[in-house]
């Protein structure tokens, strides 16, 4: 597999033109104990300032960057679920996760569809896409075309590759 690189930049910009937001409707009873996700996008900086770590806001609220190789799941080898550190909505399992060596997680595929909003992004002279959680609106990262279209042992995967912070991620483990 050949490796990739997004660049310092890659996670740059919140602002945008919101290009599928794949709302299916009601999802309160898939979605748990998660608020709806109006009121969640509807909730004041106060209320995400309170709730998440400076470095999480800047990231998650503000479209902030960690730095590359910086976070806690680039590395990351082990089974289980990524969810949105902000509402813990489930956005990426541990088997669309490959190698990209850019120094953030990368995942080929989504948990479902619904749970991603896919924003246009102009930001710094380029244009890329934004990947914001449906659930709440935080900033996650951006999507590429990059990714791999087949796997070393034989799966198939998308061609996509979704860049994401490892702060605007939570990990949970499978048991």
């Amino acid at each position: 597999m050949a490796s990739v690189s997004c660049g310092d930049s890659c996670h740059s910009g919140y602002f945008g033109t919101i290009i599928n937001t794949s709302y299916r409707g009601d999802t309160s009873s898939r979605r748990g104990r998660h608020m709806n996700r109006d009121d969640l996008k509807q909730k004041s900086n106060e209320y995400w300032e309170s709730k998440l770590t400076d470095e999480q806001y800047n990231v998650c609220r503000m479209g902030g960057t960690e730095p590359p190789f910086s976070g806690a799941y680039w590395d990351n080898h082990e089974t289980g679920m990524y969810r949105c550190m902000a509402c813990g909505e489930p956005l990426f399992s541990s088997e669309t996760k490959f190698e990209s060596e850019t120094g953030w997680p990368s995942f080929y595929k989504a948990v479902d569809d619904g749970t991603l909003e896919l924003v246009e992004d102009r930001s710094h002279g380029m244009v890329r896409t934004e990947v914001r959680c449906g659930n709440c609106g935080s900033h996650l990262g951006h999507l590429f075309d990059d990714g791999p279209k087949s796997l070393p042992d034989g799966r198939q995967a998308t061609g996509k590759r979704y860049c994401i912070n490892s702060v605007a991620l939570k990990f949970n483990p499978s048991k």
